[in-house]
């Protein structure tokens, strides 16, 4: 009884999290900013968040607020002229056309209750047939996404292991805006589901990279072997992602 009472008088008190999101001013329009802090950081790092929804500023801790609001607002010309180059936000809504597999598919509502979303050819045109309240359409774009991406990366990740020797843990789906997949020292396998609107092969490279990290967690000279070894032309799909991964982020399911 006595020690529990000695705990609870001498526990250090819980220190909760200061939150300093905020907003920034750039071109009229006000953008959500996430502060980060990393205690690895040596110096204040800013960047636009996939699909120009707003800014992520990565902090060394102990950063005061004076200097991270001098930080923004020597940097708010940089963010403006970066998100006047970035791709104009696709709403999903009947008649919108956004990529699935690499080609375009127009969004189709179907005036019936039930029913799943099915890709089909519609008078030759590729189309995503929704059917239910089209104010769900977005939600059911996502259900649809996410589940084609899990059968399509298991597919691919099983092929690469069995290739390389390399067995993942778990494979997860998610929709993270920082990274299209990553691999965890607990041999957690992690994608992005938007990757399922990119080509096939582009989903293959990716699957591949992250495998190859089951064997090399680094990006050495022998990990870009392994990758090459089961992806021959991972330069060009690794190009392609690169250059079109801001549509595919800008295409909005809120």
């Amino acid at each position: 009884m006595y020690s529990k009472l000695k705990s609870a008088l001498f526990a250090k008190p819980a220190i909760k999290k200061k939150d300093r999101s905020m907003d920034l001013e750039v071109d009229g329009e006000f953008l959500p900013v996430e502060v980060v802090e990393n205690a690895r950081a040596r110096r204040l790092t800013l960047r636009i968040v996939p699909g120009g929804r707003g800014l992520k500023v990565t902090i060394p801790p102990h950063v005061g607020e004076k200097e991270l609001a001098e930080f923004l607002d020597r940097n708010r010309n940089w963010a403006a002229s970066r998100l006047a180059r970035m791709p104009d936000t696709t709403k999903i809504e009947e008649g919108a056309m956004i990529p699935f597999k690499g080609v375009n598919h127009k969004i189709i509502h179907l005036d019936r209750l039930r029913g799943v979303v099915e890709a089909k050819l519609i008078v030759g045109e590729p189309s995503l047939l929704v059917p239910g309240d089209p104010a769900m359409i977005p939600r059911k774009m996502i259900a649809f996404l996410k589940k084609e991406a899990r059968k399509d990366l298991n597919a691919a990740v099983s092929e690469c292991s069995e290739a390389l020797g390399a067995r993942a843990k778990i494979i997860r789906i998610t929709d993270t805006t920082s990274r299209w997949g990553s691999c965890s020292t607990t041999r957690t396998l992690s994608f992005s589901w938007r990757i399922i609107m990119a080509p096939p092969e582009v989903l293959y490279y990716l699957a591949a990279h992250e495998v190859a990290h089951l064997l090399q967690m680094n990006h050495s000279e022998d990990f870009w072997n392994l990758v090459r070894e089961i992806c021959p032309d991972m330069d060009k799909h690794k190009a392609w992602l690169k250059t079109n991964g801001n549509h595919l982020h800008a295409i909005s399911f809120d």
